[in-house]
């Protein structure tokens, strides 16, 4: 039984989603107005740090379950004075939400799986909805805060349960059209017009019996 008179044993931050909590979640980012068209970044999505450091401002909201409507918040890394590390690691995470999104094994190498990890612009990302597995953090201050680094994958046994058994394949809108021939139409050798009957051919519906047998 909690004592309201020794607050030893209270938890340091009852608002946090246990770590490894695995939810659904959609992706909303808070746009930073940097860009960088050699880089593909466009539409103001990115924010550039004091540091020089570049990244999308991610917000994560649970969709389903007891931590429905809950909020976190992630940096997704795309560039890094320091190195190329944090931006191969903001790369990383974004293959696995469009892979846990569109439901493409990882170690899925078609055609049709190379489309899906691809987007026209950050753009794509927003809305985006796919599984995530919740960790802990902490925050400029040293406090604990939830974060998201991993997204769960169509190889996790919890993947279709969450997802449900029709984000197991890519959707159509994922899968290149079929490219099928179709002839063209044959040119008309009589022109606009009907082809003539010739003289010596009955008429449609006419009689052919002689005139005798009528």
């Amino acid at each position: 039984m909690a004592s309201w008179n020794d607050y030893n044993d209270a938890s340091q931050n009852p608002n946090l989603i246990p770590k490894g909590t695995i939810a659904k979640v959609r992706l909303t980012i808070r746009p930073g107005g940097f860009d960088d068209p050699s880089q593909g970044w466009t539409g103001g999505y990115a924010t550039r740090g004091s540091t020089g450091a570049v990244y999308l401002n991610g917000e994560f909201t649970v969709l389903e379950g007891p931590y429905a409507k809950r909020k976190i918040f992630t940096l997704i890394g795309l560039y890094s004075p320091k190195g190329p590390d944090w931006g191969n690691m903001g790369r990383s995470f974004v293959r696995g939400m469009l892979n846990s999104a569109r439901g493409i094994s990882d170690k899925d190498a078609s055609p049709q799986a190379q489309a899906a990890r691809r987007i026209g612009g950050f753009a794509d990302l927003e809305g985006l909805e796919f599984l995530a597995k919740i960790d802990t953090g902490t925050d400029a201050n040293g406090e604990a805060k939830n974060e998201i680094r991993m997204a769960v994958t169509p190889e996790h046994r919890a993947y279709a349960a969450a997802m449900g058994p029709h984000a197991a394949a890519p959707g159509p809108a994922y899968t290149p059209p079929a490219q099928t021939y179709a002839p063209p139409p044959a040119a008309p050798t009589q022109g606009a017009f009907p082809a003539a009957v010739p003289r010596n051919s009955p008429a449609a519906g006419a009689d052919n019996r002689p005139a005798w047998a009528r």
